[in-house]
């Protein structure tokens, strides 16, 4: 399928994704889907709790820590003792202490960073009861709390923003497990490997060789990976093994189910709080930001890559093909990366490192912008809101007007709270790059020099802190300093955003709706999808134009041209 046909087809889908399956979820965290009420209830009773009993914003907050810190040591555990589990058919013996930790605070924080090699490193036991059990519940607590914040908008004068346990449970058993078991078929179908057999061994007898070939439930661990916004597979080469994305079609599928959930978000927004033009207008602003970025990404890796260039063997109708899969092609590589680092995927199907500098800028600061276009499941959608509510602030100063959003007056503490949730990711990815370009341990990763060294270690620290997990390459990160370090940096870039977040929604839900005026600045049109747009490019423009700077942008000027 050409790229302008998947562009095409990518935009029919994820309309019907938005309408329908947005409408969905609003009826799902509503409480009007019950056909699994036989399996919804039984978890309420050992939780001892259930949709009557909701919850403050401080106790939500709690209880999201507690179910995240109970995962993360469950997961750490399982990896440690995986040599005495089952399901490991290559007797991989544990996985070392500071990699365990890595990886486990990585999908438990929907990050999916993966300094490890799947198919070498975990056993089954692991890649399904430590790893694919956290690609869906992370996925689950971070919609939860854009659910939490939504209702905050939706509410007047109440002091409670929902339930953490049922939002969870509601919107994995309804929505989650439904769809990765389709789309986990039809990846089968197309030949994605799902099997608990163990590796292949082939033997040439006629050259004497042996080869080993890899196996394992790869492809519904696939579905759920990218439907809930993860990213981390089962081989180390990510989704670029055939094993795992076989065919055209299950490239595709694999864009559609990263997309759908964090475009239906805002659909499920407008729902809820009782406007869709309230919706569209995020969306809207989402949508321009992303088509720009994969417009500009793809026009860069259509260019010949610069070393080829310089060695007299460029090909200039083919672009940069060095790192890529040949079956997709540099256009279709570059918007599958561009989806998946402007979520909170990280899934690839071709090397960042070898992009050209633009296009690895384009991937870079798809991150940068706080991977709201259109984001993690969950993530997307609070941190867009967070931008907005900067937007509607600065708004409202125009006008000279105490900011309103939906009714809502925005006021010091709010402000206060989303200028802390907006900053937390900036400050957290530059300071910690900072540390590792100073000493030695950070110094030791790149495996390359000049400006492109330092991008690769600011994109590592840029795609943990923002939760999404796509590695740049060329870095040697399964060390204890980057281990322990990027897992501070997942940390504190999901729940330092987060808990921020769910004060805003209990300070959101405790106040009365101001009617609207004809002086109320109004935030479902053109206008204010603009502003938005202008304040998600100047925080994240204004904040990391001059570690790019040192990046890419001096990697593209080394070699004498800008673009």
């Amino acid at each position: 399928m050409g790229f302008f046909w998947t562009i095409v087809v990518l935009v029919v889908v994820l309309g019907f994704a938005w309408r329908f399956l947005g409408s969905y979820m609003a009826a799902v965290f509503d409480g009007r889907v019950h056909f699994l009420g036989w399996l919804e209830r039984p978890v309420y009773w050992a939780l001892g709790t259930g949709p009557d009993h909701e919850q403050t914003w401080k106790r939500y907050a709690v209880s999201m820590i507690v179910y995240s810190g109970v995962a993360i040591g469950v997961a750490y555990l399982i990896m440690r003792i995986q040599g005495h589990l089952p399901l490991d058919p290559q007797h991989l013996g544990g996985v070392p202490q500071a990699l365990s930790f890595n990886t486990a605070v990585s999908f438990v924080t929907n990050t999916n960073w993966q300094n490890y090699g799947g198919e070498t490193t975990m056993s089954y036991f692991s890649q399904i009861g430590a790893l694919t059990v956290q690609q869906f519940a992370s996925c689950a607590v971070g919609v939860a709390v854009a659910i939490a914040l939504v209702r905050g908008f939706a509410r007047r004068n109440s002091p409670t923003i929902g339930n953490f346990w049922v939002d969870v449970t509601r919107f994995t058993i309804y929505v989650l497990v439904p769809v990765s078991f389709v789309a986990g078929i039809i990846l089968v179908s197309q030949g994605a490997v799902q099997t608990l057999a163990g590796p292949a061994t082939i033997h040439d007898a006629l050259n004497g060789v042996t080869q080993t070939i890899a196996r394992g439930p790869a492809a519904f661990m696939g579905s759920i990976m990218q439907f809930g916004t993860n990213g981390g597979g089962f081989f180390n080469v990510d989704l670029a093994h055939p094993l795992e994305n076989p065919t055209g079609l299950t490239n595709l599928l694999y864009i559609v189910l990263t997309l759908s959930i964090p475009v239906a978000l805002t659909y499920t927004f407008g729902k809820m709080v009782g406007s869709i033009r309230q919706g569209t207008a995020l969306l809207a602003a989402m949508t321009i930001i992303f088509g720009v970025w994969v417009g500009f990404t793809s026009y860069a890796e259509h260019q010949p890559n610069p070393a080829v260039a310089a060695a007299g063997v460029a090909n200039t109708h083919v672009g940069n093909t060095e790192g890529k899969e040949v079956r997709f092609g540099d256009t279709s590589s570059a918007l599958f990366n561009v989806s998946m680092t402007q979520t909170s995927d990280g899934a690839v199907d071709s090397a960042g490192d070898s992009y050209n500098p633009m296009g690895g800028f384009g991937l870079l600061t798809g991150m940068m912008l706080g991977e709201v276009t259109p984001g993690g499941t969950g993530s997307g959608l609070y941190t867009i809101l967070v931008y907005a509510i900067v937007a509607v602030f600065i708004g409202g100063l125009m006008i000279g007007r105490t900011p309103e959003y939906l009714g809502k007056k925005i006021q010091a503490k709010e402000v206060k709270l989303a200028g802390l949730a907006a900053l937390v990711m900036p400050l957290t990815v530059l300071v910690l790059t900072g540390i590792a370009v100073s000493v030695h341990a950070g110094q030791a990763g790149p495996l390359n020099k000049g400006p492109h060294r330092f991008t690769e270690i600011l994109y590592a620290f840029t795609s943990q802190g923002n939760n999404n997990g796509s590695a740049f390459a060329g870095l040697n990160s399964n060390t204890d300093f980057y281990n322990i370090v990027g897992a501070i940096d997942m940390l504190l870039g999901r729940f330092g955003i987060m808990i921020p977040v769910l004060a805003l929604g209990g300070s959101l839900a405790a106040k009365q709706v101001v009617p609207p005026s004809a002086g109320t600045f109004r935030t479902d049109n053109g206008m204010f999808v603009g502003l938005t747009i202008g304040v998600i490019l100047i925080i994240g423009g204004l904040t990391f134009f001059p570690a790019a700077s040192l990046g890419p942008i001096v990697e593209q000027l080394s070699h004498g041209k800008f673009f």
